[in-house]
């Protein structure tokens, strides 16, 4: 439940219009709020505010705030563009997420609403002395916030969108995901071994899988008495017509007409795009792509990739340092099977790209090689083999991409590859 709470808030959190929409609620709710005041004796002693200084404090915000709103969105959109355009647009949803630029929107648009409702309804003599006095003291903080908002919106607005910022959040997000995988790696599931047997079962549905409901799966596994349903699929494979989403087995032989698939494909949400929430696999392809980018003859930018390779020494080693949770361990959905990320296919997630685009570059190519002997250096077996794997083709790259045999003889010296069985000595 945590995890489908968690989820749900960050697919809310990817919509500019929501916090917005709540601020405009709230707004409305306080300038009527003041409005109760009249009600309570105690405070009809208390200091007079004039309409007309309440009509001149709410007119300037109202006239400001509107002007300022306008010049927001205009930055914020323009701060878009520039991470799709100088990142990769997979990175969008990450960039529109950011909380300081929602915040001071929504504070913005929020001051608006309030400034208008109260000016109406100090104009039409709405509030008594208690209710002028509140409304006075609410637009003071409400000016107030505007004015916190502003300082750390233009601070945040300088680095929106900017590609440093940009690769800061899909880190982030990424090491969020990473460790969430390593410390519940099947989601109390049991782990799927081998091919897994049984009726294949199919969706209608075409695209990404963003999350798994395993709590579902074992429902269902209940209610036609199966023995197993293994799960084909995890967060971030693209499924097809052809692409079986579970496997269910049973002792017994059920008719085809017993069997609703659509019970089973319902514990799965599969939409267009890949999500970073259950995906770390998206998050190292999207810096992937990013150092792609850079790497461009167009950009030719080999310091952003060499950052990135960087970045990715630090995910992969947080990977290998983070300890399984052990009240995870415990199989809490017996008659569900799910397979383990494959370490092999995170790494050629995010190295593969990087290096046959950045073959040609001996920076590039040298800084690989470095990164790969770090990881081969953890004290961890698959990560050990995961990283010569790699070390191997991005040496062949390198060899076939750079021209000078010195170039090449540096990168075969700082491989962990150069004595490798077959290879031939520079």
């Amino acid at each position: 439940m945590k995890d489908r709470i968690r989820f749900f808030l960050n697919r809310i959190g990817e919509r500019l219009w929501v916090k917005p929409l709540l601020i405009c609620l709230l707004s409305i709710l306080a300038a009527f709020t003041a409005r109760m005041a009249d009600r309570i004796s105690v405070l009809h002693a208390v200091p007079g505010i004039t309409s007309e200084s309440l009509e001149t404090l709410l007119g300037i915000i109202t006239a400001s705030m509107l002007g300022v709103a306008v010049f927001a969105v205009g930055s914020m959109v323009a701060a878009y563009s520039s991470a799709s355009s100088t990142a990769t647009p997979r990175s969008f949803n990450l960039v529109i997420a950011d909380d300081v630029s929602q915040n001071a929107l929504s504070t913005f648009i929020g001051a608006f609403i309030f400034s208008t409702v109260g000016l109406i309804a100090v104009m039409n003599g709405y509030y008594g002395k208690a209710g002028r006095l509140i409304l006075f003291l609410i637009t003071i903080a409400v000016f107030a916030l505007v004015i916190l908002n502003f300082i750390r919106w233009i601070d945040r607005i300088a680095r929106l969108g900017r590609l440093r910022h940009t690769i800061e959040k899909v880190e982030t997000v990424t090491q969020d995901a990473l460790q969430r995988r390593k410390s519940k790696p099947r989601w109390g599931a049991k782990q799927a071994s081998g091919q897994p047997d049984g009726r294949p079962i199919y969706s209608d549905a075409i695209g990404y899988v963003q999350r798994i409901d395993t709590a579902r799966l074992q429902s269902a596994a209940e209610r036609f008495d199966l023995d197993q349903i293994t799960a084909a699929v995890l967060p971030g494979t693209f499924v097809g017509p052809d692409q079986p989403l579970v496997y269910v087995s049973s002792q017994k032989t059920l008719p085809d007409k017993e069997i609703d698939p659509k019970t089973f494909t319902g514990a799965f949400l599969i939409r267009k795009n890949r999500t970073f929430d259950e995906d770390p696999r998206f998050g190292l392809l999207v810096l992937s792509e990013i150092a792609s980018r850079a790497l461009s003859q167009a950009v030719n930018d080999p310091g952003t990739a060499v950052d990135i390779i960087n970045t990715l020494v630090r995910l992969f080693t947080l990977w290998s340092k983070t300890e399984v949770d052990q009240d995870q361990q415990e199989i809490k959905y017996d008659r569900v099977a799910l397979p383990e990320i494959n370490l092999n296919e995170m790494f050629a997630d995010a190295f593969s790209a990087i290096s046959r685009d950045g073959a040609g570059l001996i920076e590039v190519a040298a800084r690989l090689q470095k990164a790969f002997n770090s990881l081969g250096s953890l004290d961890d077996e698959q990560m050990k083999s995961a990283s010569r794997k790699q070390a191997g083709i991005a040496l062949r790259y390198a060899e076939k991409a750079l021209q000078l045999e010195e170039e090449i003889n540096t990168v075969r010296s700082i491989s962990q590859m150069k004595d490798a069985p077959g290879r031939e000595s520079p």
